[in-house]
């Protein structure tokens, strides 16, 4: 079951007229690039709201583990849209979908654009110790496979976009939360957001806002400090043969250590509805100890809120035996089968953005209307 909102909210009226699709329909080709069958719902939900059916398309593993894809029919000419959700086997999702772009464009598609709603590897977009930028490394796969457009929602670091040398429109889910938030919770008014770390706060900040409620944040090191720098030189200096500097005040300095406060809840939350909102919740331990930590200090119930559920691993248990009593997400990723090991789950539906992106793309008119009231820091 998966929440639908009104549409009235993801597309204002002052949008304008929309322009015939149907007269362009027999230029749009929609696939779906998935090899598994519960991963392609959001795309036949993308395709009823277009009025459209989806491209005939043959996609599937060799014995030897290798992708392969057979477009059945002919795209010559023509805009073909890709739409991709992840699977938890994220590898073979993102072959899949390049994969089938470079097809696209061997078959002389006019255009390729990817609607790849949760940009898979978006956590890794800073260099970590002796690490790499991998979602760098991911733009530039896609965009070399043939994509020559990009459609997602709520990017981890809206940066992203400037790894990519295509447009990328960076759509936003937090119309259909608030108007969840609005219609399905019951006096929100007394309802503080809560950022389980200062890093959501600027997300929290905006939803905040919007409702007219107040803001908390859990602040304090209950995270591993991730550093920029490496582990080396070591703590014992040699100078591989080189002569030692001749005074001190040649020497490199090294960085003050950060001091660990403990853990703190700024803001009031006894007696009211806390929201927890992030854009990704993955092993969800971050929302669980947040929970306790808001359940000790009198507030009740507790909501968790975000776009991508991930909800790797043991997720789902620990969300069930958790203080938690809504786990509130988007169907931008498949979880069907996490819904099963946890009751606490409601899915909000955001096809509807999705399908008014493609259209709007398709017919050349502007994408602003999508972007209502949102501003820079959103």
């Amino acid at each position: 079951e998966v929440w639908q909102p009104r549409q009235g909210l993801a597309t204002p009226p002052e949008g304008g007229a929309k322009t015939n699709v149907d007269k362009l329909k027999d230029r749009l080709v929609l696939f779906s690039a998935n090899s598994s069958p519960s991963c392609m719902e959001l795309a036949n939900r993308i395709a009823e709201r277009l009025g459209v059916e989806l491209g005939k398309t043959e996609v599937y593993q060799d014995s030897n583990g290798e992708t392969r894809i057979q477009i059945q029919e002919s795209v010559r000419g023509k805009d073909v849209y890709i739409i991709q959700t992840i699977s938890p086997d994220v590898n073979r999702c993102l072959m899949e979908l390049c994969v089938m772009a470079y097809g696209c464009v061997t078959a002389c598609a006019r255009s390729v654009c990817g609607v790849l709603p949760y940009l898979p590897y978006s956590k890794q977009c800073k260099m970590r110790k002796r690490g790499s930028i991998v979602c760098k490394l991911i733009a530039s796969l896609m965009c070399r496979a043939g994509l020559t457009h990009l459609i997602t929602v709520d990017l981890h670091q809206k940066e992203i976009q400037g790894f990519f040398n295509i447009p990328v429109d960076n759509l936003r889910a937090s119309p259909f939360l608030l108007q969840y938030i609005q219609e399905e919770i019951p006096d929100y008014h007394n309802a503080v957001i809560v950022a389980k770390s200062p890093s959501s706060a600027k997300r929290a900040q905006s939803l905040a806002e919007r409702l007219r409620v107040s803001i908390a944040v859990i602040h304090g090191d209950a995270e591993t400090d991730l550093l920029d720098g490496r582990h080396s030189p070591p703590t014992v200096r040699t100078t591989g043969g080189l002569p030692e500097l001749p005074c001190k005040r040649h020497t490199v300095p090294f960085c003050i250590p950060k001091e660990k406060h403990p853990i703190t809840v700024v803001g009031d939350v006894a007696g009211r509805i806390a929201i927890i909102v992030d854009d990704i919740i993955d092993d969800a331990v971050g929302f669980v100890a947040a929970a306790e930590m808001l359940r000790e200090r009198g507030a009740g119930p507790i909501i968790a809120m975000a776009t991508h559920a991930i909800l790797s691993a043991d997720a789902p248990r620990i969300l069930q035996e958790s203080a938690i009593s809504q786990v509130v997400v988007t169907n931008t990723i498949p979880h069907s089968s996490q819904k099963l090991q946890c009751c606490k789950i409601k899915t909000v539906d955001v096809s509807l953005i999705l399908s008014e992106a493609v259209r709007r793309i398709h017919c050349g008119e502007s994408m602003s209307c999508l972007f209502h009231n949102i501003g820079a820091d959103d």
